[in-house]
């Protein structure tokens, strides 16, 4: 079988780790049909625009994108393409799998293996905000001031936080099903409920109810801070984390911090029919064209996509081949050497190195 699927090489060190990633998976055996389509800021160039008509519809018509980090111009088009993204095709979960690999030397710890499920398409993250001094910020503060005792200054801005009970649930039912798949032993839903109890309260609510529905699965409530704290401390605590889109946010960073940085951290943005895989970093424009950055996190991006096709030995191969060539120490990028006054390797020779692994 032959999967069709549309390419987004991005901006700056996107399309040498794509090129890089392109190879890899190609050496699996796989075989791909690449829809190549542009965004960001090549696509003003060419479009006036950064996410194009012509790009969102490859992406709809073949379900499954493969993407590049993407530099957000300041200033003009979207706020964030890859918001734009998320919520023109509904890709409502995030998914951010933060596993450690032997050879990095980057983080103390050991053994951790996380996998952080993200709302993507509420809280604060809707975008509704008022700045200070305008109708709307002032009409709130009246607002507030009369109706609640609490006493908010003038001259304040404002953002909305929405969280629904549909995309609580099917955010927390994703990740109940994605433990069910992968044999994951428990979910935990991260919340600041005790402050929040109308907004973070209806996310664990409908969290509970859930859960029920999953009775083999383990489920715990934790606050956000608590979660910090014991993510620093003891990060073989956690499996699976379900969060709302702020949390989901800064912890996944965070966890990312925990294996090794995210240079190691894959990413997924799923809907119901349609996903898109990136890595979780950005575009780093100063690097482009110096072959110099690692290709990982867009590889384990792209075994999370293997997976998602059901090509389960060829993801288990992919992600066996970088997890030996980061262990041996040797055909790594800067970030990765064990020996930092050592030579490192550059973007397409840790692709030569993965893919004489899957030749083994």
């Amino acid at each position: 079988m032959t999967y069709r699927v549309t390419l987004l090489p991005g901006d700056g060190i996107g399309p040498e780790i794509t090129a890089a990633t392109v190879r890899v998976l190609e050496a699996t055996g796989v075989k791909f049909d690449w829809d190549i389509c542009t965004l960001g800021e090549s696509a003003i160039e060419k479009y006036g625009t950064p996410l194009p008509d012509i790009t969102l519809e490859s992406i709809k018509r073949n379900k499954i994108a493969l993407k590049g980090p993407v530099t957000t111009p300041i200033g003009t088009g979207f706020r964030s393409v890859n918001v734009a993204l998320r919520k023109q095709l509904d890709l409502y979960a995030c998914l951010r799998p933060c596993k450690s690999f032997k050879g990095v030397v980057t983080t103390p710890y050991e053994n951790v293996d996380i996998v952080v499920v993200r709302e993507n398409t509420e809280d604060l993250y809707i975008g509704i905000e008022f700045a200070s001094g305008t109708t709307e910020a002032e009409q709130l503060h009246d607002f507030i001031s009369k109706h609640f005792k609490g006493k908010v200054n003038a001259g304040s801005g404002y953002s909305i936080k929405a969280i629904s009970e549909y995309g609580s649930r099917r955010i927390v039912k994703y990740a109940f099903e994605y433990a069910r798949k992968y044999k994951r032993s428990k979910v935990s839903a991260i919340t600041k409920a005790n402050i929040m109890k109308f907004t973070d309260g209806l996310f664990l609510t409908t969290a509970r109810e859930v859960a029920r529905e999953y009775p083999e699965i383990e489920y715990e409530e934790v606050l956000v801070d608590a979660l910090c704290m014991r993510l620093v401390r003891s990060p073989q605590m956690y499996d699976v984390l379900v969060l709302p889109n702020l949390y989901g946010d800064i912890i996944s960073d965070l966890c990312a911090g925990l294996v090794g940085g995210l240079g190691l951290a894959p990413g997924a943005n799923i809907g119901d029919s349609i996903a898109v895989f990136e890595p979780t970093h950005g575009s780093a424009p100063k690097y482009t064209g110096m072959n110099k950055v690692s290709p990982m996190a867009q590889m384990l991006s792209a075994v999370l996509m293997l997976r998602y096709l059901d090509e389960t030995n060829a993801a288990d191969r992919m992600e066996k081949a970088i997890a030996d060539v980061i262990a041996e120490g040797k055909s790594v990028t800067y970030d990765l050497r064990k020996d930092r006054d050592a030579p490192s390797a550059g973007t397409s020779q840790v692709a030569d190195a993965i893919i004489a692994q899957l030749k083994k």
